[in-house]
């Protein structure tokens, strides 16, 4: 009995997808997104609580300028059937990071623009990148995923597990981030489609999809992760990888961002 049963489970696992595992276990999009605005309220209460949310520099201007550039596009590229009500939170931190929660709760830390000197575009690369991941559900997929491998079963766990915050983010340490799961990295194919999306999304908007791929020739100068051992263990493709990937889709973007940049 046992046997058919992981027999049935297997098969199940396969015609169903996370995704739809997630949404049986009561993680639709709609829950999803709203356990994760209030998951997202408490970050940036505590952020604010050690005064690093950022709203007056220039760097903070300049991201917050290019977020709401992107956001029609998002909108327009929103095929999960619920409104997300974007929200960009700039933190005031050394960081070289940014994320994106489920219905579109987004933070990017100033270490990030000023440690690697981001142009516009190059913020743009970025800030597409994390928008796809909120799009295309990454993390209701990774919820499924927990649920199935009986993992974990709290909400906060499971539908934010994959967020790429990092744990030293606003000084929280191992307690709210790591409660809620949500410093673990996306998969490789994850990372790749969210390097895809985030090219279109930047194309759109009138930013030079070129400016993607410079972004991760900057991260090789600081963390490059192209030897041997991390092409195979790592999580997240390695940053020559994504560079190959990334100018592979070049020809089909870079029509896009022509028409969108015509006076």
């Amino acid at each position: 009995m046992k046997k058919l049963n992981v027999l049935i489970l297997s098969s199940f696992i396969a015609l169903s997808g996370c995704g739809t595992v997630a949404e049986m276990a009561g993680y639709n999009t709609a829950a999803l997104n709203a356990e994760a605005a209030k998951s997202y309220m408490q970050i940036q209460q505590q952020a604010q609580a050690k005064q690093m949310i950022d709203t007056s520099s220039q760097t903070a201007k300049r991201i917050q300028t290019v977020f709401e550039r992107l956001k029609p596009f998002a909108n327009q590229a929103n095929k999960t059937g619920v409104p997300f009500n974007w929200e960009m939170t700039v933190i005031r931190e050394d960081t070289l990071n940014a994320w994106a929660m489920p219905g579109g709760k987004m933070a990017f830390y100033t270490g990030m623009v000023e440690q690697l000197n981001l142009s516009d575009a190059e913020i743009a690369a970025v800030i597409g990148h994390e928008m796809t991941h909120a799009l295309l559900e990454h993390s209701k997929k990774d919820a499924g995923q927990k649920i199935l491998t009986g993992l974990t079963m709290q909400v906060g766990t499971a539908l934010l597990s994959s967020q790429g915050i990092g744990g030293d983010a606003v000084n929280l340490g191992a307690s709210l981030l790591s409660d809620l799961g949500i410093d673990k990295p996306y998969s490789r194919n994850q990372e790749s489609q969210a390097d895809a999306g985030g090219l279109r999304l930047m194309a759109q908007a009138g930013y030079n999809p070129q400016a993607a791929i410079s972004v991760w020739e900057k991260m090789n100068k600081v963390n490059n992760n192209n030897n041997a051992f991390n092409a195979i263990v790592s999580t997240h493709p390695n940053n020559n990888a994504r560079i190959k990937a990334m100018q592979k889709l070049l020809p089909e973007i870079l029509p896009i961002y022509n028409a969108a940049a015509k006076p």
